[in-house]
């Protein structure tokens, strides 16, 4: 029987289209309110892997707008009850419910702290879209399944959006509109040889650098929540401070490479890595001693990592079911999870 995981990221490229086309109008009001404040500081309130997209949209503001990002823990607002001076600043909270109170609670206080305050989610009508000024609505439908795939993709594309309006970028929104027929693409892709290694494994690593690492680090979290997979994202360069230290023999290691400025970077961790022995994969490109997984056509850099995440969300759900775990309800998790 499919699962409802295997169905929601079969639906990823037809809610990208129509978030693309039900959305727009949103988008471009935020957009412009976003020109008129003119932010020097953005900040981002989410969790899970809401925070993951949040670390997506990090990367591509400070790439494409040169404004920086932080991310603002919401127990700041909800447990310690502290104001941020925030005037100047533009917020963006992502939720897929937009009902944890923490995540409600600091986008009232970033309101009230000043900040132009936009809301990420798949509910319009949520709590979180209601303290916030503008709203970004996913559209995205229903999903069941406890691991969230296709409003992550969703999220994601809509800060996307968001920020190449704001800026205006000609070549990253004709990359946009193209994204759905690339995620197509994406879920025929075959990382058979990597669910052969990780079907037996226990623990592995994910890397990543700009915009591919928050995928790493999302795909790190997909591994134990479906997998039971001791699973851990890092950054390519921040994995040899450390980490690296207990990758022997026969290690499993994914790199996600995608073509811009760090991929010789990601290519060159994945060759030292797989000279100490490590059992190497890499997404879209050749390293010496790992195998190569296949990739969709490249878009542009600052989408491509998104396609990727397409990718793994599909090969994730069938290594899942080949470990014997069910991808839609893993242990201990509920799909809403409200916390303080």
């Amino acid at each position: 029987m499919t699962s409802h995981m295997a169905r929601e990221v079969a639906e990823i490229p037809t809610a990208a289209a129509q978030f693309l086309k039900l959305s727009a109008g949103d988008v471009q009001a935020a957009a412009e309110a976003m020109r008129q404040a003119d932010p020097s500081l953005l900040v981002t309130v989410a969790r899970g892997s809401s925070d993951h997209a949040a670390t997506y949209l990090k990367y591509v503001v400070e790439l494409l707008a040169g404004v920086p990002v932080a991310s603002v823990g919401p127990s700041v607002a909800s447990i310690y009850r502290r104001p941020l001076r925030l005037g100047g600043a533009a917020c963006i909270g992502i939720s897929q419910s937009g009902q944890s109170p923490d995540i409600v609670e600091m986008m009232l206080a970033a309101g009230r702290g000043g900040a132009l305050t936009v809301a990420v989610t798949n509910f319009a009508d949520s709590p979180m879209a209601q303290a916030s000024a503008f709203c970004l609505p996913l559209r995205a439908g229903a999903e069941q399944s406890v691991a969230a795939t296709k409003t992550f993709v969703t999220s994601i594309l809509a800060g996307v959006c968001l920020i190449a309006h704001w800026q205006q970028d000609t070549a990253l929104l004709n990359a946009i509109g193209r994204l759905p027929d690339a995620m197509e693409k994406a879920l025929h892709l075959d990382w058979s040889p990597l669910s052969a290694r990780l079907s037996r494994a226990q623990s592995a690593y994910v890397l990543g650098r700009g915009p591919a690492f928050s995928i790493a680090a999302e795909a790190a979290l997909k591994l134990k929540e479906t997998c039971g997979l001791h699973a851990e994202g890092y950054s390519a360069a921040e994995v040899l401070h450390g980490p690296s230290a207990i990758v022997q023999a026969q290690f499993p290691v994914l790199a996600l490479a995608v073509e811009d400025a760090a991929q010789t970077h990601v290519v060159a961790t994945a060759e030292r890595l797989a000279a100490q022995g490590a059992d190497v994969f890499v997404t879209g490109a050749a390293a010496a001693g790992a195998t190569t997984l296949p990739a969709a056509p490249a878009l542009h850099p600052l989408v491509d990592p998104l396609v990727t995440a397409v990718a793994f969300y599909a090969f994730v759900e069938t290594l899942s079911r080949r470990r014997g775990y069910d991808p839609d309800t893993p242990p201990h998790l509920r799909k809403v999870t409200e916390t303080l």
